[in-house]
């Protein structure tokens, strides 16, 4: 039985039930996204108050079936296969972190007193389940884990680079406006929407040294800008490559013996779904593959031996 629950929760394109069961996960998580949008509006709220709090413990009761459910079927994962300390590091694994923050505000709202508009706000979090489903949020998710050192240290470069930018116009426009720049501290507001290409405009420099030193921290701030996204966007390119190298060594080893059978199909299709590699793309890498075989091992021609390729040899 944890074995067929694991299949549903876990292996989510093993089977058309599975597809379906994940199917309403999806649609419960952006009912409940939707729902805490619409909540925010009092008026709305206050209209459909039972109905909200109905659905609310609707998708409480739900969300906390799964994230049981996931954590008695993850020993059915190698690596989670130990009974205690196997779940326990389950428990503290991101996806079933994002399970517990979905259901955590409802509970917390019971045993402490806390306000109900911050509560509804945390149930946003929920969003986060979608990376379960969607292939895309799981890629960027994996992104940010293997490029968080790389990002880091971009955005410590970007805070020296507002405590540079902040006391270069403190000193140079704080007799001038020092309501904006009479402090570093107060001026790290102008360095910081500046520097972030943001530009609120309400803060602006107006002595001469102040507008060249505004310049030379614009054309900065453009290019420290982009070095986070680019290198979100490199990484994201090489993480979509390895998935699908993965995919064309899964390929070639299936195709060893010449012949894709039903369940080497099948395994190829499932993970060519959760890896998010489109139907097109797969079916061009197993093309590709196919050919290179044949290119390699060229069909004997007629009347020529199948195993020497002897034209004399005899072909019994």
């Amino acid at each position: 039985m944890r074995s067929y629950f694991y299949g549903f929760l876990e292996q989510s394109n093993s089977s058309a039930m599975a597809r379906f069961v994940s199917l309403l996960l999806m649609m419960l998580i952006m009912s409940n996204v939707v729902a805490v949008i619409l909540a925010s509006d009092s008026v709305i709220y206050n209209d459909l108050q039972l109905a909200f709090d109905n659905f609310e413990l609707f998708s409480i009761i739900v969300f906390s079936l799964e994230y049981i459910t996931r954590v008695w079927v993850c020993v059915e994962n190698p690596k989670y296969r130990q009974p205690v300390t196997g779940r326990l590091k389950y428990m503290i694994s991101p996806m079933a972190i994002v399970d517990l923050v979905a259901v955590l505000p409802f509970y917390l709202g019971i045993f402490f007193n806390l306000d109900t508009r911050f509560l509804r706000v945390l149930r946003l979090f929920r969003i986060f389940k979608l990376s379960r489903h969607f292939s895309a949020m799981s890629v960027l998710l994996t992104v940010i884990k293997n490029e968080i050192a790389t990002l880091v240290s971009a955005i410590f470069i970007m805070l020296v680079l507002i405590v540079l930018a902040s006391a270069g116009m403190f000193m140079v426009e704080r007799d001038a406006q020092p309501a904006a720049f009479g402090t570093i501290p107060r001026a790290m507001w102008w360095a910081t929407i500046t520097l972030s290409t943001v530009g609120y405009g309400d803060v602006i420099p107006v002595t001469v040294s102040g507008k060249i030193l505004g310049v030379l921290i614009t054309i900065l701030g453009v290019g420290m800008a982009a070095l986070p996204a680019g290198i979100i966007a490199s990484g994201f390119t090489r993480e979509v490559n390895k998935r699908r190298e993965t995919y064309r060594s899964m390929v070639q080893d299936a195709l060893t013996d010449g012949v894709l059978d039903d369940a080497e199909s099948n395994v190829l299709k499932n993970y060519s779904l959760d890896m998010g590699i489109s139907d097109e793309e797969a079916m061009r890498l197993l093309k590709q593959e196919r050919n290179a075989i044949t290119a390699r091992n060229p069909a004997p021609a007629p009347g020529c031996c199948p195993y020497c390729g002897s034209v004399n040899a005899k072909v019994a």
